[in-house]
């Protein structure tokens, strides 16, 4: 079970419990949400535990989780901002002020607190996680320096002219092998964007489990150059995704597009896979292109 899941599935369960409205004190099943959002109770368990760790559920004497006394009402959970903590709307700021030329390309923690006012705990937990992802590095003795990354509409056109000629025939390699667990794990994934996670999910939330399905495919082909050239621009490509604004409908006709792709994989059709996989590709960037 991937961290995004349990990310996904705690905000739907928190807007399940704010909008149906839910009395504080009832019981939540782990069950009975998990037929809710069509997931296994696996996720639903760790969804459980980060909402107990944010208050709005609380330990039930008969074991489980119930809704705990004071939670957020709808409204103000409604007007919460998107990516849901402090954290990470500084690191989209901090993404979108790169991809506008507002920063140079070495920087030093100092100069970050000051301008986007976070403290240096803060700061470091953000600059590994964009180490981590590839667009900035530590500079040998101090300071940071920003990676390169796709900044213009024309190369973010080229990764997905690029992607439309490695991915499809990634399926059709004759060392394809399908690797059904991670698969699966991504489905759950798609499952839960698709059944309404995808209108409260942050983009990054979305870019991480969209790549990840598309990574892990290209995974299966066996070729290591295909799997490699698509990791690499997904991390050129994070920070273009991330400042297009998201298209709530569209978002989730991709993540059902993706569910599709899965299953004719699942099914070993494997053909079809790549037929379908170039028109969810030519659809996704006709509809990202055209602003």
């Amino acid at each position: 079970m991937t961290r995004a899941l349990a990310d996904v599935l705690a905000a739907n369960i928190h807007q399940y419990i704010v909008h149906t409205p839910i009395a504080p004190g009832t019981r939540l099943p782990e069950r009975a949400l998990a037929e809710q959002f069509q997931v296994s109770r696996s996720p639903v368990r760790e969804a459980l535990k980060r909402l107990a760790a944010q208050a709005v559920v609380a330990a039930h004497p008969d074991g489980g989780y119930a809704v705990a006394e004071a939670v957020m009402p709808a409204a103000a959970a409604a007007s919460e901002p998107e990516t849901g903590d402090a954290n990470e709307q500084t690191y989209l700021a901090i993404a979108e002020d790169r991809l506008a030329g507002d920063l140079p390309e070495r920087v030093t923690e100092n100069e970050l607190m000051r301008r986007y006012g976070v403290t240096r705990a803060q700061l470091n937990a953000i600059l590994r996680r964009m180490a981590q992802e590839g667009w900035i590095e530590r500079r040998p003795g101090h300071g940071w320096m920003f990676q390169p990354v796709l900044t213009s509409a024309e190369t973010y056109r080229q990764g997905y002219r690029y992607r439309l000629l490695i991915e499809s025939a990634g399926i059709l390699e004759p060392t394809f092998q399908l690797d059904r667990a991670a698969l699966l794990r991504c489905r759950a994934e798609q499952e839960v964007l698709a059944n309404g996670g995808v209108r409260t999910a942050s983009p990054a939330v979305l870019f991480d489990a969209n790549s990840r399905l598309h990574e892990t495919i290209a995974a299966c082909s066996g070729n290591a150059f295909i799997v490699d050239g698509l990791r690499r621009l997904d991390r050129l490509r994070r920070l273009m995704e991330y400042r297009k604004a998201v298209d709530r409908d569209q978002a989730e006709r991709r993540c059902r597009e993706h569910l599709t792709l899965i299953d004719l994989l699942l099914t070993d059709q494997r053909e079809a896979a790549a037929d379908f996989l170039k028109l969810h590709l030519h659809n996704a960037v006709r509809e990202k292109t055209s602003d």
